[in-house]
C-alpha cells in the first residue's frame, strides 16, 4: 500500500520489477481539461479502516490508501516499478550500509502549517517502536540500533504474563543533526533498508501527535501529503482535500478527493458503470465473465498486473493447525489452475512461489505446496491424523471473494472429505479485527500486497516471529535467524540467497496457502480524462486530469 509517484532522480537501492503500468488519456484540450480539473472533484470506492489513521499503526489497505495520500515519505516508488526514488529526502547516504545520513528538504510543510523537520521522522520511527504504544507495524525498525530496548514482547502471547518494560523509550541509532539532517545506525549492515523509506510506517509524524492521544490524532490525521483530511464519517465516507501549501512533486491536479465506503463491491460497480463513481479499483469477479466488465465499461476499463498475491492463511495458534503436513494437504487439494480459469476467466494465475515473481529477489516455482495432487494430499492428511469438525474458510463479504473461497472449500471437500465450508464476514474491518484479536477458528482469506519492492517484504512481516502482518503466528527458530542473517546481509545479493534459503524453510512448513497471483481490473468514470496507476494498482491521484 505504498505511494507512487512518477518522479526522477532515483537513489541506487536495488533493481527494478517488472510492471505493467496502466493509465488513460482521452483529452489533448489541455487549456480546457486544467480548468475543468483545478476546482474538481472525484469520488473512489473504498472500504472502512480498520483503525483509526496512524502511519505505524496501519497495516491493511482500506486505511493505507488514505495514509498514502495524506502523507509523504522519504523515498516513493514509481508508477512504471522502476527503483525507490527521492521524495522527501534531499540525500540518503552511506558508506557502509549501516550508518544513513540522511538530510531532507527544507521548510516542507504539514497540513497544520508547521513545518516538516529531522526531529518529525526521528519521533515518529521512535514511537511506532516503543512496544507499549501498540503500534501493529513496529516490527519494520527492527533494523535499527536499539529496536530490542524499546520493544518486549509479550511471553504467552495474551495470557496472564505481560512483556517487561522496555529499557528506553528511544532507540540507540536514532539521533537528529539539526532541523533538516538525522543519522541512521542500523544493528548490521542491511542494504535493503533504503528501499523500505517508502513504506507508510516511515512517515513523519507532526509536533500535534504527541501532544494527544495517538487515537484521536487518527480520527482526523494532519499529514504533509498533497491533500488533507477534511472528514470522516464512520462506514459512509472519508472525504480529503488539495493542500495548497504542498511544495513537492506532482501536485494535486483537482480539488477534492471523496472516498466513497460500500458494503457491496456490486453495489459501487453499479455505481462505476453509470458514472456515479469515479474510480473503481478492482471490479467484482462476476462482472469478468465473458469480459463483462470491458463490454461495460468500453475504454473505460484498465487491465494492469500488480505484486499482489492471493493467500488463505492458518491460524496456527489453533491447536487442529499446529501440524504441517495437515496444512500442506490443504494446500495440495487446492486446484489452482482450475479456480483461475473458472473463477478468475484466467485474469489471475495460479500461484507457484512464496513471494510474487514480480519482486526483486522473488524466486519462482519454490512452492511446491502449491502444486495440485490429490493422493499426495490425502496421504498427508492421513499422516497427520486427519482433521475433525467443520474448516471455515472465512473471507470479508464486501469484497468479491465469495466466488473464489467456495471454490477452494469445495475442491478441500472433494478431494479430502473434510466438511470445508466459505464463511463471509460482513466488512472488511471487522473481519481484520478478528483477526489481529486472533479469534479466528478457521482459515482466513489473508492477501498481501508489496510495500516496497524486495523480497524481503514477503518474508520478515509475514513468517519472522513477531512480524507486523504474521498473523496467525507462524514461528520457526530457523526461519528466523536465516531471514535476521539476510535483512542484515551488506548486500542485495547476498541478502536474497539467504532469503531464498528462509523462504525454503517456510516450504516445508506451509503456514499459508498462496492460490492466485493479482492481475486488476479496474474502471474510471467518463469525467476522468487522464490518470495513472501506481506501481501497486491504486489510483495516483495527483495523476488525475477531468
Amino acid at each position: 500500500m505504498r505511494v507512487s509517484k512518477r518522479a526522477s532522480g532515483a537513489i541506487a537501492v536495488g533493481a527494478a520489477f517488472a510492471l505493467i503500468a496502466s493509465g488513460c488519456s482521452t483529452n489533448d484540450d489541455g487549456g480546457e481539461t486544467a480548468a475543468k480539473s483545478s476546482d474538481g472533484s472525484i469520488v473512489v470506492d473504498g472500504t472502512e479502516p480498520e483503525n483509526p489513521l496512524v502511519p505505524s499503526n496501519t497495516t491493511e489497505t482500506g486505511g493505507g490508501k488514505i495514509i498514502d495520500w495524506l502523507f509523504t515519505g522519504l523515498v516513493e516508488y514509481p508508477n512504471n516499478g522502476g527503483a525507490p526514488q527521492n521524495a522527501l529526502a534531499e540525500s540518503i547516504e552511506t558508506a557502509d550500509s549501516k550508518v544513513y545520513k540522511i538530510k531532507i528538504k527544507q521548510n516542507t510543510k504539514f497540513h497544520d502549517g508547521t513545518v516538516v523537520k529531522a526531529k518529525n521522522f526521528v519521533d515518529a520511527w521512535n514511537w511506532g517502536a516503543y512496544s507499549p504504544n501498540g503500534a501493529q507495524n513496529s516490527s519494520f525498525f527492527a533494523d535499527i540500533a536499539g529496536f530490542a530496548d524499546v520493544n518486549t514482547t509479550d511471553p504467552d502471547e495474551d495470557g496472564p504474563k505481560k512483556a517487561p518494560e522496555p529499557k528506553s523509550k528511544t532507540m540507540s541509532g536514532l539521533k537528529v543533526v539539526d532541523d533538516w539532517n538525522f543519522e541512521v545506525t542500523l544493528a548490521a549492515p542491511t542494504a535493503v533498508f533504503p528501499t523500505k523509506l517508502g513504506y507508510s510506517t516511515f512517515m513523519p509524524l507532526p509536533d500535534a501527535f504527541f501532544a494527544g492521544k495517538a487515537e484521536d490524532f487518527g480520527k482526523k490525521p494532519i499529514g504533509n501529503g498533497p491533500v488533507k483530511f477534511v472528514s470522516w464519517e464512520n462506514n459512509v465516507a472519508i472525504k480529503l482535500t488539495r493542500f495548497d501549501e504542498y511544495s513537492l512533486r506532482d501536485k494535486m491536479k483537482i480539488k477534492d478527493v471523496n472516498v466513497k465506503i460500500y458494503q457491496d463491491d456490486t453495489a459501487a460497480y453499479s455505481d462505476l458503470v453509470s458514472n456515479n463513481l469515479d474510480f473503481m479499483q478492482q471490479v467484482p469477479v462476476s462482472s469478468l465473465a465473458g469480459d463483462n466488465w470491458k463490454n461495460d465499461l468500453g475504454d473505460r476499463a484498465i487491465s494492469s498486473t500488480t505484486p499482489v498475491t492471493g493467500i488463505i492463511a492458518f491460524p496456527i495458534y489453533d491447536a487442529r493447525f499446529k501440524n504441517a503436513d495437515l496444512r500442506k494437504a490443504i494446500s495440495l487439494s487446492i486446484n489452482r489452475q482450475e479456480i483461475s480459469d473458472k473463477i478468475f476467466f484466467g485474469n489471475r494465475k495460479p500461484a507457484d512461489s512464496w513471494a510474487n515473481p514480480l519482486t526483486p529477489g522473488a524466486k519462482p516455482g519454490n512452492c511446491t505446496a502449491c502444486k495440485y495432487d490429490p493422493e499426495q494430499a490425502k496421504q498427508l492428511l492421513a499422516k497427520a491424523g486427519g482433521f475433525k469438525g467443520q474448516l471455515k474458510l472465512y473471507y470479508n463479504a464486501d469484497a468479491s471473494h465469495k466466488e473464489w473461497m467456495e471454490a477452494v472449500a469445495q475442491q478441500i471437500k472433494t478431494t479430502l472429505g473434510i466438511d470445508a465450508v466459505a464463511t463471509g464476514v460482513p466488512t472488511f474491518a471487522v473481519f481484520r479485527q478478528n483477526i489481529n484479536a486472533h479469534k479466528m477458528d478457521g482459515m482466513y482469506r489473508a492477501g498481501w500486497q508489496q510495500d516496497y519492492p524486495d523480497v524481503e517484504n514477503w518474508v520478515n512481516p509475514l513468517y519472522v516471529t513477531g512480524g507486523s502482518s504474521n498473523d496467525g503466528l507462524y514461528s520457526n527458530p530457523e526461519v528466523d535467524a536465516l531471514a535476521k542473517q539476510a535483512s542484515g546481509a551488506p548486500s542485495l545479493e547476498a541478502s536474497h540467497a539467504l532469503f531464498e534459503q528462509a523462504v525454503a524453510k517456510i516450504d516445508a512448513d506451509v503456514p499459508t496457502v498462496p492460490v492466485y497471483f493479482g492481475g486488476q481490473q479496474s474502471g474510471h468514470s467518463e469525467k476522468i480524462k487522464k490518470m495513472e496507476l501506481t506501481n501497486v494498482g491504486e489510483l495516483d491521484i495527483t495523476s488525475v486530469e477531468l
